[in-house]
């Protein structure tokens, strides 16, 4: 197979779990270069790749062809901006930037250099997420009129992450972070909606980021997304709940590939590496033909993070579709754009 050259610009959780497994373990990837900046962690899985004490280092002298920007999501701007004027193709962490402007500037960019910039939305290979895009696919629930998607955690304590917890930093908090994914599931499932109202506070009191959002989202078929997330939930609730005409679904966040990935587990190239499901994970209520009620348990088949570089790969080689194009996640910046504007002004805010 053709080799790709890799370096990646930071090795905390996102590169130990996210990135540097799949790049190891996938036969079209080589990792050559790793930044650290004053530790040498990466020597004793990827002993082949280089390290390097800053991204401006690797940057003038490492052998690689692709970038992954991994850093905080303050530094996202500057990095990728570094690595595409060093003729880099660029794949960089959710949240994509900080605001819509940065995002439209580095992907004008891109496209000035030839270059491919993609957003690493991983969440786009979760089981549940799948399983939700197949029921709606289906067209069983007929036409979809309500939807509530949420993340939820129980996380009452600080992390002590200063560009997650710290309010003066703009990009921190739980909108960046995890409605980074639920904003882009919505997107994909139901499109680019027309305007949207939005409540985004802090429950652990306004010496800390935002870590609950609600996002009301208005569609010009007269349909109804909500996008929620709280740090103060103990029991889960349901990750997807689909109302339509025709029935309705219900789908519990189950994919565990974050989990195993931090437990140790190997990904394996081409393959279904995750544990399997003990139990369902899903409602399906819905009217068949004859009005009879017909309540269905369902099952998720399992995900994979190595679809996405699987991917990467195909359109470096093959030149098939990105996947997560800068320009493409351009909208869901300006919905995190929006939501931040509708809530500190208590208004509907329009997004045409």
């Amino acid at each position: 197979m053709q080799l790709v050259k890799v370096g990646l610009c930071a090795f905390g959780m996102s590169g130990k779990v996210f990135h540097a497994p799949f790049l190891k373990e996938h036969p079209g990837f080589v990792m050559t270069a790793v930044v650290e900046r004053s530790k040498n962690e990466s020597q004793e899985k990827y002993p082949d790749a280089e390290i390097y004490r800053s991204v401006e280092e690797m940057l003038q002298n490492a052998d690689v062809e692709v970038v992954v920007v991994n850093t905080p999501v303050q530094t996202h701007f500057e990095y990728v901006r570094k690595a595409l004027e060093a003729g880099k193709h660029v794949i960089v962490e959710k949240p994509f930037t900080v605001n819509a402007k940065e995002a439209e500037t580095l992907v004008d960019l891109a496209e000035e250099k030839n270059l491919f910039l993609s957003v690493y939305q991983n969440r786009r290979f979760d089981r549940d997420y799948l399983q939700v895009g197949k029921i709606i696919n289906s067209k069983k629930l007929g036409d979809i009129k309500e939807v509530e998607i949420r993340f939820d955690r129980f996380r009452t304590e600080p992390s002590g992450k200063q560009h997650k917890e710290n309010p003066e930093q703009a990009g921190s908090g739980s909108l960046h972070d995890l409605g980074a994914h639920l904003i882009d599931q919505a997107t994909q499932l139901f499109g680019f909606p027309e305007k949207l109202y939005a409540d985004v506070f802090s429950m652990k009191g306004q010496d800390f980021a935002n870590d609950y959002f609600e996002i009301l989202l208005f569609y010009k078929d007269q349909k109804r997304l909500r996008l929620k997330s709280s740090v103060f939930s103990k029991e889960a609730h349901y990750a997807y709940m689909l109302y339509g005409d025709k029935g309705s679904f219900l789908q519990e966040r189950t994919d565990n590939q974050e989990n195993e990935l931090v437990a140790g587990a190997v990904p394996e190239y081409g393959k279904d590496w995750t544990l399997p499901l003990r139990d369902p994970d899903g409602i399906l209520n819905v009217l068949t033909e004859d009005s009879e009620t017909k309540r269905v348990l369902t099952f998720s088949e399992p995900g994979n993070y190595m679809n996405y570089y699987q991917q990467i790969y195909e359109h470096i080689v093959f030149g098939y579709s990105l996947p997560s194009p800068g320009i493409e996640v351009i909208q869901n910046m300006k919905i995190i754009d929006a939501a931040l504007e509708s809530s500190e002004h208590g208004k509907v805010v329009s997004l045409s």
